[in-house]
């Protein structure tokens, strides 16, 4: 049933927020404030007392941090960098983003590197598992020009 006066995606949501499992979701949460400058908006505990969900902002974007939880199917990535998602966030300097997050532990998965489509990115596993693509664009390309450039590269 639903109320009329309710709307269905609240204005002040992201309209996908990706939920990172962690085994340690204090350690996560610090360490998305650390390196993206995330913001904690709402905290909840368990029956424990311990963390169970947190959802905090990088930039306009929402990104809920929850425990494991007995009963829930979901958990955390094993720490090898084999994680079925990354998360793709550009930031204003991805060269600070990377440096900050490897002196927290990350793990450097795919050095910083100028790409053809006019990006800079770098893939970096996070201390929980969780696989990020740090991109900041350095360059606007046509779709001409990205397609020429993949051409050369896959011709190589």
């Amino acid at each position: 049933m639903t109320n009329a006066h309710v709307k269905p995606i609240p204005e002040d949501s992201s309209v996908l927020i990706p939920r990172l499992f962690c085994r340690d979701p204090l350690a996560e949460i610090e360490f998305c404030r650390q390196t993206f400058g995330a913001v904690e908006l709402n905290r909840r505990a368990g029956p424990d007392g311990a963390i169970a969900h947190v959802l905090i902002t990088i930039g306009p974007a929402m990104v809920m941090i929850e425990s494991e939880w007995p009963g829930v199917t979901m958990r955390a990535p094993k720490p090898d960098g084999s994680s079925p998602v990354a998360i793709f966030v550009y930031v204003e300097n991805a060269d600070d983003v990377v440096a900050r997050a490897a002196a927290l532990g990350a793990t450097i998965l795919m050095p910083l590197a100028n790409q053809f489509w006019g990006d800079r990115t770098a893939w970096i596993m996070d201390p929980s598992g969780h696989v990020w693509t740090i991109a900041m664009r350095i360059e606007e390309t046509t779709a001409e020009e990205r397609q020429e450039r993949w051409t050369r590269m896959t011709k190589q």
